[in-house]
C-alpha cells in the first residue's frame, strides 16, 4: 500500500498523488501532518512543519484565526498518544471557540477523522490527521476505520520518516516561512518583548502554556529564526514589535 509513496520520494517526485491515493484507499479525503522539532544549534527552540493536501486557502484562515488555541484534534494530542477518532458530535459543546473551529472546518471539508501522534526519534512534536468532509462516523464508518488501524498508523509513521529525510535533515526551510504573523502571534512576541515568560503569557490570555509555545514555534517558522531572542529582535527590526508597548 505504501509503495508509491516511498517510490515517488525516492524520485524526488510530488507526494501528494501517491499520498492522497493511499489517504482514499482508507476512506479519507485528506491527509495533514505537523511536527514541531528542535534545530541543532544548542540556543534554538522549536520550529513548526505543516504539510497538508488540504486548500492553502484552508490552512492560512486556521493559522489566522489561531483555530489551534481550540482544535480538539491538537488539545487531544498534549494528553494522549492514541489515536482519536472524532465527528461533530464527539466534540460539540466542549466550548463556544471549538464549535465555532467544528463549523469552520466542516464547510473547508474537515467534517470527521482520525488524528494521532508518531513516534520521533529525535526531540519533537508530531500530528498526523486523516480528514472527511463527513460530518458523522456511524458505527459502520468506525468498524471500517478500526479495521485498517494498523495502516492508518503505519501511513503516518512512514510519511514521518520520509519528511525528516526528505525535508528536515536536508536544512529546508518550513513552507511557512515569510508568512505574516496571526494576531495572536503578534500579541505572544510583544508580550515577550516585555519580559513575559510562556506560563505568564497563557495566564493572561487564558490559553495554556503549551497553546503559547506552539504559537511561538510557528512564529519562529515565519520569521526564520530560532529563539525567542532572535524572534523579538526581527520583530522589532520589521515593526512587528513596539518597545514599551
Amino acid at each position: 500500500m505504501l509503495s508509491p509513496l516511498v517510490d515517488a520520494a525516492e524520485k524526488g517526485l510530488d507526494l501528494v498523488p501517491a499520498l492522497l491515493s493511499i489517504v482514499q484507499h482508507l476512506g479519507f479525503d485528506s491527509f495533514m501532518y505537523a511536527i514541531a522539532n528542535y534545530h541543532l544549534r544548542p540556543d534554538n527552540q522549536e520550529r513548526m512543519y505543516v504539510f497538508t493536501t488540504l486548500p492553502v486557502e484552508w490552512v492560512m484562515r486556521y493559522d489566522q484565526q489561531a483555530y489551534v488555541e481550540c482544535d480538539p484534534r491538537v488539545l487531544y494530542s498534549f494528553q494522549s498518544a492514541l489515536p482519536l477518532v472524532w465527528d461533530q458530535a464527539s466534540e460539540r459543546g466542549r466550548n463556544p471557540r471549538t464549535d465555532v473551529y467544528l463549523e469552520d472546518a466542516a464547510a473547508n471539508g474537515v467534517g470527521s477523522g482520525i488524528a494521532f501522534s508518531v513516534y520521533a526519534g529525535f526531540p519533537a512534536r508530531t500530528l498526523v490527521a486523516l480528514n472527511s468532509a463527513n460530518y458523522a462516523i456511524d458505527d459502520a464508518r468506525r468498524q471500517h476505520i478500526m479495521k485498517n488501524l494498523g495502516d492508518i498508523v503505519l501511513l503516518g509513521q512512514f510519511f514521518h520518516e520520509l519528511f525528516v529525510k526528505g525535508v528536515i535533515e536536508k536544512g529546508i526551510a518550513p513552507l511557512s516561512q515569510g508568512a505574516p504573523l496571526s494576531a495572536r502571534e503578534r500579541q505572544c512576541l510583544q508580550l515577550a518583548a516585555n519580559g513575559m515568560t510562556s506560563a505568564d503569557i497563557g495566564g493572561k490570555l487564558g490559553i495554556a502554556e503549551r497553546t503559547v509555545n506552539f504559537h511561538f514555534s510557528n512564529m519562529f517558522s515565519k520569521l526564520g529564526v530560532l529563539n525567542r531572542h532572535e524572534a523579538i529582535a526581527r520583530g522589532t527590526a520589521q515593526g512587528i514589535v513596539r518597545p514599551g508597548a
